[in-house]
């Protein structure tokens, strides 16, 4: 049995699509308050890059501690040691970020930086050498991605206060207006 469209009553596909249409509210509202959150975290980046910081760094410290005291429990395994380590070690990772959130950014942001370019060279010698069909938009994304990680690595130290909170809050103003254009596009569906 099939409707005007052609789907299927029993399609659970459809059922997903009814109820996002009914909710399509509560969508809208999700997205504007992550358009909000976003531009204040834009706004206020330095903030937002020190608090997530302190976040990363409370769960390496809980992690690393859940993860050494659990190698206790396993002692007749015979990575006890190194389980050990390790544990330890993300611990002191964790509190190293949560008593100096500064320094854990600027270390962080380094890190991505060097991540950025070298993702970026990668692709743009995959798009090289391969040539797939669009192969260009490789070759773009590759650019865009190394010219990225070379404007974050050239305002290093600088950019680690703020490179962080920015990128959250841009993902954040993308993801809200995601959400706002899919709750706009499902009420336009038919009931």
């Amino acid at each position: 049995m099939t409707d005007k469209a052609g789907f299927s009553i029993f399609n659970p596909q459809l059922t997903d699509v009814q109820e996002f249409r009914h909710n399509w509210g509560w969508f809208l509202a999700l997205g504007i308050i992550l358009i909000v959150f976003g531009t204040i975290a834009v706004g206020s980046s330095v903030l937002v890059t020190l608090a997530s910081v302190l976040f990363f760094g409370w769960l390496l410290l809980f992690m690393g501690l859940i993860e050494a005291v659990q190698a206790f429990w396993q002692r007749k395994w015979g990575g006890i040691f190194l389980h050990l380590l390790c544990g330890i070690l993300t611990a002191v990772v964790g509190l190293i970020f949560v008593a100096n959130p500064g320094a854990g950014a600027l270390v962080l942001t380094l890190i991505l930086a060097v991540l950025f370019m070298v993702a970026g060279l990668f692709r743009i010698i995959a798009a090289l050498m391969m040539r797939f069909p669009h192969w260009g938009w490789l070759l773009l994304s590759g650019g865009v991605t190394l010219v990225l990680g070379l404007l974050i690595w050239r305002q290093w130290p600088v950019s680690g206060l703020w490179v962080f909170g920015m990128f959250i809050g841009i993902d954040m103003i993308f993801c809200g207006w995601s959400w706002v254009m899919a709750a706009l596009a499902a009420r336009r569906l038919p009931a």
